[in-house]
């Protein structure tokens, strides 16, 4: 047996390599064969894109696709920060009383299951300020992950340091901070990765209902516009944009998970 087999090191490196290299692979497939098939059954553009036309239409129309991106990224941002702020302040409330926990938590709860097309146009309505009003449908949207997650993991502690930090006498605020918080962490960033996304999500459907003109343009309302016009491949090119957005919110969240957990917890430290 070799040294590495011996003593049970992990070989990192190489599978970091390859949880890169692997997806790779898979999109270069995949991306092949839907050029294959549309130069193959000669699909015409206006049905189904190729590829290559889609990053042609992606540089060509950059300028329109750019500020739309900034926009819509503007908005999920703004919403996730306060979708992390309210849902970080909720659950500190519901962990101090289980009375508040059991009177408030059903309607966090009608806040997840109501649709956001739903009441997108009241709040539109309500709020004067275009991009307010945006911010808010999709805060509520991305609100629950972290008011759910937050909470089981501030109650998700030891019993035994729970009973050492009563027996010590501490304080709400000191078993809060230094017992809660600290176990409430791995739910946290399980949170964020799931509501980062769900941001987005409710970024890009509150511009599809607010149908939102100018200059002051999401992505969703250049795949309205795109689609009014038959332009189907800056249609694609603005899906593609939405997907990679996603796909970065998501890498960002579990590389912040990872620089908070990686040196003392299991989730992050079993990882090879």
């Amino acid at each position: 047996m070799t040294q590495a087999q011996t003593t049970g090191a992990p070989r990192t490196p190489r599978r970091r390599y390859d949880k890169v290299l692997y997806p790779l692979l898979v999109a270069v497939l995949l991306l092949g064969a839907w050029q294959g098939a549309v130069t193959g059954f000669k699909l015409p553009p206006y049905l189904v894109p190729s590829p290559l036309l889609m990053m042609q239409t992606l540089v060509t129309d950059w300028q329109v696709l750019g500020g739309a991106l900034l926009f819509t990224l503007k908005i999920t941002l703004l919403s996730f920060g306060v979708a992390v702020l309210l849902g970080t302040l909720v659950s500190f409330l519901f962990v101090q009383s289980r009375t508040l926990e059991t009177a408030l938590f059903p309607y966090a709860v009608l806040l997840q299951v109501t649709p956001i097309v739903a009441v997108a146009p009241l709040i539109i309505i309500w709020v004067k300020n275009p991009t307010a009003s945006l911010v808010i449908c999709a805060a509520l949207v991305a609100l629950f992950p972290i008011i759910s997650n937050t909470t089981l993991g501030l109650r998700s502690v030891d019993p035994d340091l729970q009973s050492y930090f009563a027996m010590n006498r501490a304080s709400r605020l000191q078993v809060l901070l230094r017992l809660r918080v600290p176990s409430a962490l791995p739910y946290f960033f399980g949170g964020l990765r799931i509501s980062s996304g769900l941001a987005l999500i409710g970024a890009v459907v509150a511009e599809f209902v607010a149908g939102t003109g100018g200059n002051n343009t999401g992505l969703a309302y250049q795949i309205l516009f795109a689609g009014y016009q038959l332009n189907i491949p800056r249609m694609f090119a603005a899906l593609l944009l939405i997907s990679l957005t996603g796909v970065a919110l998501f890498v960002l969240m579990a590389w912040l998970s990872r620089l908070a957990l990686g040196s003392w917890h299991a989730s992050e430290l079993s990882r090879d």
